[in-house]
């Protein structure tokens, strides 16, 4: 009996904590057409997620345009400085030029893929400048593999993703009109 009551606290101790983390690694982000599960990779790119959760539950993605999107490729957004369409600041000329006022990021590179539905933060030509800007991946996009700092994965509402407004590919996927992030939030 003894044995039976101590397998048993184990096993629902092993239960909280596994369900506990995983909730404190899964957001979700709010699209016009739905919401998509995204769930974060804290293990290998610790800096990162915990930049993008801080921004996050401050409210300060609600409102972010997708400034950039190619289609075939990738949606970016995160521009929480002249990309937040409910800010002064807001800018859309300028989106895609700004950041937090956060200390940028150093690069945390990996072997994971930029596959369909993966999320990678997006930064200028030195690896050490992500801040708060992300895109997500329409298609695997395998030329960004260990350049780019991957953070997280849709896990679901890839649907939605899929619907954001595409921009002119004349352009640079710069996007008029754009659609944007009603709200992101961890679970």
């Amino acid at each position: 009996m003894n044995r039976y009551l101590v397998n048993l606290i184990i096993f629902i101790n092993l239960i909280f904590f596994t369900n506990t983390y995983a909730k404190d690694n899964i957001m979700i982000l709010k699209l016009k057409s739905g919401d998509v599960k995204i769930e974060l990779f804290k293990d290998v790119a610790p800096m990162h997620v915990e930049r993008i959760k801080k921004l996050a539950d401050d409210g300060q993605y609600d409102n972010v345009v997708f400034h950039r999107v190619i289609d075939g490729f990738m949606a970016q957004t995160g521009d929480v400085k002249f990309g937040n369409s409910s800010s002064n600041d807001f800018d859309l000329r300028r989106a895609g030029m700004g950041g937090s006022d956060l200390p940028d990021l150093k690069a945390e590179f990996s072997d994971l893929p930029h596959e369909k539905g993966t999320l990678s933060m997006a930064r200028s030509s030195d690896p050490n400048s992500a801040n708060s800007q992300f895109f997500i991946c329409f298609e695997p996009a395998p030329f960004l593999d260990r350049n780019y700092t991957v953070f997280g994965k849709v896990i679901e509402g890839m649907e939605h993703v899929d619907k954001i407004k595409r921009g002119d590919s004349n352009n640079n996927g710069a996007v008029t009109d754009p659609d944007k992030i009603i709200s992101f939030k961890s679970q």
